[in-house]
């Protein structure tokens, strides 16, 4: 399709032909970002910088290319379509990119940098690789593992003398010098996983990883877990050609988790020695760090209530454990990886949200606070470097805008807590990544209208170098899309409470305020993951911009960056506030005379889907239609870290539960107004979800559409799966509200 358009908020100044969007371009090849670097590591010598990149002919083909930093140069160092076996990969490698969002990625998914900056290690259909720079050609290759032997999870040692790698179950390490293996742990198998992070480790809590090394190579700790105890879910994945029935363990709310141990290994091999994690038995295992002189570990217990959190330092040989802070809540601990151990004080610094808000702090070993370094009424994203040799602290926050994401400085000795520098350059959403010494930083930089550009920069923020500039500009994927593209406009309103609502608002392309016109409404809403950004990439938004909706999205309370008040407002039930806040959006959108109040849509995934589900449940004449994508529907059937964080266990909140499932609303949803969508081997959320529902359904007589992918995860990741979903969920928005606009 294409038309004569005037776009503003662009710089177009002449009316050219538009070409539109379309599902099959926003997923097809090369990608509508640009050529744009991801896994961005700094090498530790400060010479070269390491990324992947997708190809033009297929964007989830990564390889792994090589930016000179001197040169200014960027090369492709592995192709790993030529080296590549087209090796399928093990049901437990698919889970664990599941489990770290990277299910549709293909070739190299992960590399790591030698400390001395001359080799790269990465694996490929699961065998290990390391390049060596600089050796002489037919040299600088070499594989580490036999064909038919999976990895998981390699790690170079700190000094470069090991590689370390999960398999079996257990742990191994290669001796760079002689090339030997050794298998350090010998009873993983069947319930045993060595050096693995358990399922809601991965899932929950952003851990993937289930062993660390020591400082000096000396030893490493390691998480051996017992999963006897977990209830085994019997499930059917229903695939094209076949259906297994598999036996998951799934630690249901409320239900039995795995069984924790932290040991200490030296990499030589011998005897284990256990770390004491306390007297409750029913914890978590949330972190795991060495401190610098490579002789003490700390980690962090969480409760099962996840009310408190210690951290709690031991000698390596399993001595002496003592609790050094602990962090309470009368809701629940949010963990971070923020944790630092200062070289040259008896100190550390550490996140909190004991304010209210999430601030940097340190404290000394003892547990005293010594001072404060970040203050004010907004959330500390994270810690992304130290430099105690000059006395500073980087981190990433939306301080000035909680819609973007800026890099800021600010004294280690707290002096300027309430004032930091900021050092990133351009309105939007900043990637920092920081070398080692924190001298430099790798900046990925967009917002609504600048695709994603990467830059090296001094420490101060003044740039070095292009890493890829990515101008918006002939030959550049999206360019031929340019002038039919909707600048969306932002927002903010008010909720219950006083709380303040932020949207995303794309009005139709062509708007006409003397029309009105029909809402595609989408949202998450959930714990963990803010919707509303000022960064590139909402191409389905912009998609059913251009197609004539009213495109809505809004943040409502339990979304992060926002503070504790905002976010603990869903403590013990689930949906309740945060359809309270999309209800507050409707409000306002039907208070537009540019609006058709009686055909707004809604759509949400994961959590979304549950929001999409609830919404229809409880406000159901407010919506013409909605598109449920891989709902919960019941939170006993979802795992324990996760629901219990929010809702207690079923055994002690029982009426939330209740009320927190769609199953207790069933009677709000009315007939034909429903597209239920799932993956039909989800081992997310459970395919039972959508059967509880379907069931529930049809025993009350409520008509409904259907669409289950076979085979399919929680992420319907691969690209002809994204393009049927979003070509239905289009269609049948097109079917239910376009035959009233006017």
């Amino acid at each position: 399709m294409r038309a004569l358009l005037l776009l503003a908020g662009l710089t177009w100044s002449c009316l050219v032909a538009a070409e539109h969007l379309t599902i099959e371009r926003i997923f097809g090849d090369p990608n509508l970002a640009g050529p744009s670097p991801r896994s961005l590591k700094i090498a530790p010598d400060g010479k070269h910088v390491g990324f992947l990149r997708g190809r033009a002919d297929d964007q989830n083909q990564l390889d792994l290319w090589l930016h000179d930093v001197r040169s200014g140069k960027a090369t492709r160092l592995i192709d790993s379509a030529a080296l590549s076996e087209n090796k399928e990969l093990s049901d437990a490698e698919k889970a664990r990119r599941e489990r770290a969002r990277i299910a549709g990625s293909k070739g190299i998914v992960n590399y790591l940098w030698s400390p001395d900056g001359k080799r790269l290690l990465f694996t490929l259909d699961e065998r290990l690789w390391l390049y060596e720079l600089g050796a002489a050609k037919g040299k600088h290759l070499r594989a580490l593992t036999a064909r038919g032997v999976d990895v998981a999870d390699p790690k170079v040692s700190p000094r470069g003398g090991y590689v370390s790698y999960v398999s079996g179950q257990n742990l191994h390490v290669i001796d760079l010098d002689d090339g030997r293996a050794t298998q350090l742990t010998h009873d993983g198998g069947g319930a045993i996983h060595n050096g693995e992070a358990e399922f809601v480790a991965q899932e929950e809590m952003n851990r993937h990883t289930g062993y660390w090394w020591a400082p000096d190579d000396s030893a490493i700790a390691f998480e051996r877990y017992d999963e006897s105890g977990v209830d085994e879910v019997e499930r059917s994945e229903v695939y094209a050609d076949h259906t297994a029935t598999l036996r998951q363990r799934y630690p249901a709310a409320g239900r039995a988790n795995v069984g924790v141990r932290l040991g200490v290994v030296a990499p030589t091999g011998g005897a284990t020695r256990w770390l004491d994690l306390g007297t409750d038995a029913d914890i978590y295992l949330t972190r795991v760090n060495w401190l610098p002189d490579g002789k003490r570990v700390a980690f962090q217990r969480q409760s099962r209530d996840q009310r408190r959190l210690d951290l709690v330092i031991a000698a390596a040989d399993g001595s002496g454990a003592h609790t050094v802070l602990t962090e309470t809540s009368n809701t629940w601990i949010n963990l971070n990886n923020d944790l630092r151990f200062l070289r040259h004080e008896d100190a550390l610094v550490w996140a909190s949200e004991r304010s209210g808000y999430k601030q940097l702090y340190v404290f000394g070993l003892d547990g005293g606070l010594r001072r404060q370094l970040t203050q004010g009424e907004h959330d500390v994203d994270r810690l992304l470097a130290l430099d105690e040799q000059r006395g500073l602290v980087y981190f990433a926050a939306g301080r000035e805008d909680p819609l973007q994401v800026q890099v800021y400085a600010v004294r280690l000795d707290g002096s300027d807590a309430a004032a930091p520098r900021r050092i990133s350059e351009g309105e939007g959403v900043h990637d920092a990544v920081f070398g080692e010494d924190a001298r430099v930083w790798i900046d990925t930089w967009s917002n609504p209208t600048t695709p994603p550009q990467v830059s090296l920069r001094k420490a101060d923020g003044s740039r070095i170098a292009w890493i890829e500039r990515n101008e918006l500009k002939q030959g550049h994927p999206f360019w031929p899309y340019r002038d039919s593209f909707v600048t969306p406009t932002f927002g903010t309103l008010t909720g219950d409470g006083g709380q303040t609502l932020y949207y995303r608002l794309h009005r139709p392309a062509g708007f006409d305020p003397a029309r009105q016109y029909p809402v595609f409404m989408t949202y998450y809403g959930g714990p963990g993951s803010q919707f509303v950004r000022k960064n590139w990439g909402n191409y389905f938004e912009q998609y059913m911009a251009q197609r004539g909706y009213v495109v809505f999205a809004l943040d409502n309370r339990g979304s992060p960056r926002r503070g504790r008040q905002f976010s603990d407002a869903i403590f013990k039930q689930l949906g309740k506030a945060e359809l309270a806040d999309q209800l507050t959006g409707v409000a306002w959108l039907k208070a537009q005379p540019w609006v058709d109040g009686r055909h707004i849509g809604i759509f949400g995934w994961s959590y979304g889907g549950y929001q999409t589900l609830m919404l229809l449940a409880k406000a159901g004449p407010q919506f013409a239609a909605g598109v449920a994508v891989a709902p919960v529907t019941d939170w006993t059937l979802y795992d324990t870290h996760y629901t219990e964080r929010y809702l207690e266990t079923p055994q002690h909140n029982a009426d939330g539960y209740e009320k927190s499932g769609v199953l207790h609303w069933l009677d709000g949803i009315e007939p034909d107004k429903l597209l239920l969508v799932h993956g039909m081997a989800d081992d997310n959320v459970l395919f039972s979800n959508s059967t509880k529902l379907m069931a529930a359904l049809q025993n009350k007589g409520v008509q409904f559409r259907l669409m289950a992918y076979p085979g399919a995860k929680h992420g319907l990741s691969t690209p002809a799966l994204r393009k049927h979903v979003h070509t239905l969920i289009a269609q049948f928005f097109d079917e239910k509200l376009k035959p009233a606009a006017r």
